[in-house]
């Protein structure tokens, strides 16, 4: 299995040595601003020249789906016949990108065998699915084994994130409720939580200070039942990511604990700002449960 090849897109968050240690290949993701497509992640547009063009062009950028042509040439450009490809992605309730995938999954049958799994998320719980399948694989594992853990961790991860602006989430119609938010206060600040593959409101605030506050008590709680891993991703907000990080590590001690920037075909959905905590099983768990299970 150490030749698998593992693939995830544009939405995912990881710290940038995990592509090269775990040899991850990502699919770029259209995004529309200025009357143009824009494919991200890419060296063309790095995160501060996306943020500076959104400001220059007062517009609200648009996420999209890939296209056959364009996914089907992805595969080929990293794949030769006969490989073994494991595609994990952005949730299916939030995006198309998994329907897209399973139809050029069976269109390329007869040349790799595609095994496209669907993440039920989205951000750095795509990186740390990456990472777990990359090592599983590097243990000799098969493919049922490796997909049977991400199964597992999909049902004991957790996504909470809170937004400074509320237009891009509105615009996207990405978070449920975020209309009807918007109409009732003048200023808040949602917690917005990840339930069965879609992002929810799970409460609102007054002000940035409570909504970190929440965000950090609701992983807390998480970690008490279970051992976790924790990124905190953020949009254009490398001193609020910063902070969490310090009172993660005070509040849980937890030494795993990574800060990543939101992938830019999220955060044209959420919007610069927006700050979140994502948690994931520990690897420690993962090794009881296979040798449970073998």
């Amino acid at each position: 299995m150490n030749d698998l090849i593992i693939v995830t897109d544009g939405a995912a968050d990881m710290p940038s040595e995990w592509i090269r240690d775990y040899r991850i290949h990502i699919l770029p993701m259209p995004v529309l601003l200025g009357g143009k497509t824009i494919y991200l992640p890419s060296p063309e547009y790095p995160s501060e020249k996306f943020y500076r063009l959104i400001h220059e062009l007062r517009q609200t950028p648009h996420s999209s789906l890939p296209s056959m042509d364009h996914l089907t040439r992805f595969y080929e450009s990293i794949a030769i016949k006969g490989d073994e490809i494991l595609s994990i992605h952005v949730a299916q309730r939030m995006s198309g990108t998994f329907s897209v995938v399973q139809s050029v999954a069976n269109e390329l049958k007869d040349r790799f065998q595609i095994y496209p799994f669907d993440s039920g998320a989205g951000s750095a719980a795509l990186g740390m699915m990456c990472r777990q399948a990359r090592q599983l694989a590097e243990r000799g594992l098969s493919m049922d084994t490796i997909i049977n853990q991400l199964e597992k961790a999909k049902k004991s991860l957790a996504i909470v994130l809170t937004l400074e602006n509320l237009d891009f989430a509105r615009l996207s119609g990405r978070i449920n409720a975020i209309q009807s938010m918007l109409s009732s206060v003048l200023r808040i600040n949602p917690i917005i939580e990840l339930r069965e593959g879609l992002l929810q409101v799970a409460g609102r605030v007054r002000t940035r200070k409570k909504a970190i506050d929440q965000l950090i008590e609701m992983v807390t709680e998480k970690a008490k039942a279970q051992k976790m891993r924790f990124a905190v991703v953020h949009a254009a907000d490398p001193f609020a990511a910063a902070t969490i990080k310090e009172r993660l590590e005070a509040a849980i001690k937890a030494a795993d604990i990574s800060i990543c920037e939101l992938a830019l075909p999220v955060a044209a959905n959420l919007g610069p700002g927006t700050v979140g905590i994502v948690a994931y099983p520990d690897d420690e768990s993962t090794n009881e449960d296979i040798e449970r299970d073998n």
